[in-house]
C-alpha cells in the first residue's frame, strides 16, 4: 500500500513529529552519533488494570498508524530544534529524511484486553521506534481509557442508549474528539460533539438548554418554537422550572405536531429525582397515547447511578453521560508503557530484553496472546506466549504495517464498534460487573517462562 501525501496536524497549526518529549530525542541523537540504529523490537502494554476495571477495551490504532506513515520534521520542526543549542547540526540533518520504517503489530481496534497483553508491537531501526513511544502512548492510553469507561456505562445501562454529552468537560478539544470517538466504539449510539461526528462519521445528537427556555417569556412557546424550526428532530428539555408542568406542555406540543403530520421524539429531563420523575413523565405520556415518546436523561451520570436508577425502576429510554465519561473520572489515566523487548547484540543477532526494575519487571522477546473460548464461545483465558509458539485458540496480535506502510485500509468506525461489542457479549458476566473485581486468567506459556527465567539468572536476579 501507497504512502499517503500530506502532513499530519493538529489543529490545522503543528505537524505531529515534535509531539514527542524530549528524551526521546536525545536518545536518538545519541543513538545517531555512536551509530546505535539497530532493529529494535518494542512492546506497548498495560502494567495493571485501574481500580474497578476487569477488562480494557483498545483504542487508538487508527491514529497511531496515520501518524506513523506521514510521521516527518518539517523545516520549521528542525528550526526550533537548532534554536535549543542542544543538538549537533549531523542529527538535525538526518532528522530532515527522517521517516518510519518498521513494523507493527496489534491486536484490532475493539477487542478486550487484559494487563501485560502487548496491544502493540513495533520492530524497526533503534531511534524510529524510540521517537514514536510518546505519541504511541499518548492516543492508544486515552483512548482505551475512554472506550473502557464507557464500555461499563453502556453495559450498565442495558437496553436503554448512551450517547457521549462530554465534550465541553473533556480536558481539550483533540481530547473531546477521541472521547467522542472512543465512547462510540464502546457502544454509545452518538455524540452531541459536531465536529467528533463530521471527522469520525460519528452520529450527532443533541436537545436544547435551559437557556433556550428562558429565552422565551413562555415555556410553551419555547416547545413551540422550537418544534416549528425542527419538526422531525424535537426534543424538548422540560425541567426548566416544573418538570411535571414541562411534561403537560409537551403534550400539547406532540399533539399540534401529531396533527401536521410529525411526532414528537422525546423529552428530557436534567435534575431532580430521575427515578420519580421519569415515572410521572410516562405516566403522562402513555394517557395521552404519546408511548412512542422517548425519555432522555442527563445531570452527572455513570455506571453506578445508571444502574441504581434501572433497579429501581425509572423509565428512562436513553442517559446522556458528560463528564464521567469523557474523564473516566474514577480512573482517569492507565499504566500503558512502552518497553523494549528484542534487540540486535553486537554479533548482530536479535535476542530477548528483559527490564527487572523491582514491581516493573517486563515479558522479553516477541510474543502473541492466544484467546482461549470455551464451547459456549464464551472467553475462557488468554495465553501470552512466544510469537514462534502455535498454540490453539485465536491469536489477537495481527501484522497491520509493513516497512512503514499500512497493510490494511482504513477501517470503518461502525465495524470497530460492532467487534467491541461482539467481544463484550463473549466476555462472561463475572468480568463485566460494575462493581466486583474478578481476574479475568492470563497465563504465560511455559517457554516464555523458561526464557524469563534465564533472563534473570544471566542479568543477576531481580525481584
Amino acid at each position: 500500500m501507497a504512502r499517503k501525501k500530506g502532513n499530519l496536524k493538529f489543529g490545522n497549526e503543528y505537524n505531529m513529529g515534535l509531539l514527542t518529549d524530549l528524551y526521546q530525542l536525545t536518545m536518538a541523537a545519541s543513538y545517531f552519533e555512536h551509530g546505535k540504529n539497530e532493529i529494535a523490537t518494542f512492546d506497548m502494554f498495560v502494567r495493571k488494570l485501574p481500580k474497578n476495571r476487569n477488562y480494557l477495551v483498545a483504542v487508538g490504532l487508527e491514529q497511531v498508524l496515520e501518524y506513523l506513515e506521514n510521521l516527518h520534521f518539517g523545516e520549521e520542526d528542525i528550526a526550533y530544534l537548532k534554536k535549543q543549542g542542544i543538538f549537533k547540526d549531523e542529527f538535525l540533518e538526518y532528522l530532515k529524511e527522517f521517516r518510519f520504517t518498521g513494523d507493527v503489530y496489534a491486536v484490532k481496534e475493539g477487542t478486550i484486553i487484559f494487563a501485560n497483553e502487548p496491544i502493540l508491537r513495533i520492530t524497526a531501526p533503534r531511534i524510529e521506534a524510540q521517537i514514536v513511544e510518546t505519541y504511541i502512548l499518548n492516543q492508544i492510553n486515552f483512548q482505551t481509557m475512554i472506550a473502557s469507561k464507557a464500555s461499563r456505562i453502556v453495559h450498565a445501562a442495558k437496553k436503554a442508549a448512551v450517547v457521549d454529552f462530554s465534550p465541553r468537560r473533556d480536558h481539550g478539544s483533540d481530547a473531546a474528539l477521541k472521547a467522542a470517538r472512543a465512547s462510540y466504539i464502546a457502544g454509545c449510539v452518538g455524540t452531541s460533539n459536531v465536529l467528533a461526528g463530521k471527522i469520525y462519521e460519528i452520529p450527532i445528537i443533541g436537545t436544547m438548554a435551559h437557556s433556550y427556555i428562558m429565552s422565551f417569556d413562555d415555556e410553551l412557546e419555547a416547545f413551540r418554537t422550537y418544534a416549528k424550526t425542527f419538526p422531525e428532530n424535537t426534543v424538548l428539555l422540560i425541567d426548566t422550572y416544573n418538570t411535571i408542568e414541562g411534561a403537560k406542555k409537551a403534550v400539547i406540543i406532540a399533539k399540534e405536531m401529531g396533527a401536521k403530520g410529525y411526532k414528537l421524539k422525546g423529552v428530557r429531563l436534567d435534575s431532580g429525582d430521575l427515578v420519580e420523575l421519569s415515572k410521572k413523565v410516562r405516566r403522562i405520556l402513555d394517557k395521552e397515547g404519546l408511548d412512542y415518546v422517548k425519555i432522555v436523561a442527563s445531570s452527572d451520570l455513570n455506571e453506578y447511578k445508571i444502574a441504581e436508577l434501572i433497579e429501581k425502576g425509572a423509565k428512562i429510554d436513553i442517559y446522556g453521560v458528560g463528564t464521567e465519561m469523557g474523564t473516566s473520572k474514577d480512573a482517569p489515566a492507565i499504566s500503558g508503557v512502552y518497553k523494549l523487548c528484542e534487540d540486535t547484540n553486537k554479533e548482530g543477532k536479535l535476542v530477548a530484553k528483559i527490564k527487572l526494575s523491582e514491581g516493573k519487571i517486563t515479558l522479553p522477546g516477541r510474543k502473541q496472546v492466544y484467546r482461549i473460548s470455551n464451547k459456549n464461545g464464551e472467553y475462557k483465558k488468554d495465553i501470552i506466549a512466544l510469537e514462534e509458539e502455535i498454540l490453539d485458540g485465536e491469536p489477537l496480535l495481527e501484522k497491520v504495517m509493513e516497512n512503514g506502510r499500512r497493510l490494511q485500509e482504513k477501517e470503518k468506525i461502525t465495524e470497530i464498534r460492532k467487534r467491541t461489542l461482539e467481544n463484550l457479549a463473549r466476555l462472561p458476566k463475572k468480568y463485566k460487573s460494575i462493581n466486583n473485581y474478578e481476574a479475568y486468567p492470563v497465563e504465560i506459556s511455559t517457554k516464555l517462562k523458561i526464557l524469563i527465567e534465564d533472563l534473570i539468572k544471566k542479568y543477576g536476579g531481580g525481584k
